[in-house]
Parts: structure tokens; sequence; C-alpha cells
């Protein structure tokens, strides 16, 4: 059974970081295309970053590139998203999740087959 376990989330001032960890069970992660999604109130599900799983290619949402990084450490079975530069904007439960293909759709959500149960992030002062 496929399974993600997302941690790492929690409250941060403006101008902060914050790291999230995605540990995938149940399959290996390495054959795998990889992203991140967030979701704020009241809005529709975003991408916010895609790796395809041939390359390690990567396609960021723009208001988050030159800020947000995704990583992925395959003997682990884990992806992260290290966050820069937080911005109050940037306040969203943010999932992991993954589909069995080589590339990237894009970076949007509706690729994905597999997600992790979501953590909050807060931006605020």
């Amino acid at each position: 059974q496929v399974q993600f376990v997302e941690s790492g989330g929690g409250l941060v001032q403006p101008g902060g970081s914050l790291r999230l960890s995605c540990a995938a069970s149940g399959f290996t992660l390495d054959y795998f295309t990889i992203g991140w999604v967030r979701q704020a109130p009241g809005k529709e599900r975003e991408g916010v970053v895609c790796m395809n799983s041939r390359f390690g290619s990567t396609i960021y949402a723009d208001s988050v590139k030159g800020r947000f990084t995704i990583s992925r450490d395959n003997a682990k079975g884990t992806m992260y998203l290290q966050m820069d530069s937080l911005k109050p904007e940037d306040t969203a439960v943010y999932y992991c999740a993954a589909v069995g293909n080589y590339y990237c759709s894009g970076y949007g959500p509706q690729q994905y087959d597999y997600w992790g149960q979501g953590t909050q992030v807060t931006v605020s002062s």
C-alpha cells in the first residue's frame, strides 16, 4: 500500500525558512515523479513544484521560483521541500504527491495519483 507521511510544517515569521519532509512507504520512490502542492483557505489546490524521476529535472511555479527547492533522497525514500524567504501568501496546507511517470506534466496537481496527508504552513508575524 502506497503511503506518505509528512512532517515539518509550522508557524514561521515572514522571511523565515521551513523544511518539509515526506517519507514514502509501500513503493520505491526512485521510479516516481514527485511534487508538492498547496491549498490556501478558500482556494483551490495549486501546484508548487514537480521533479521528474528520469533525470531529476524540476519545474517551479513562478510564485515560488528562487525561494523554494525540491529534493529527493531515493535511498531513504524521502522527498523534501526547502522553503526560504517565506511570505504570508505562502500560508497553506502543503501536500507531497507522486505519480508513476518518468516526466512531469507541468507542475499542476491534476497529474498525481498518490498524496500525503498534508501539513500546515503558516507565515505570520
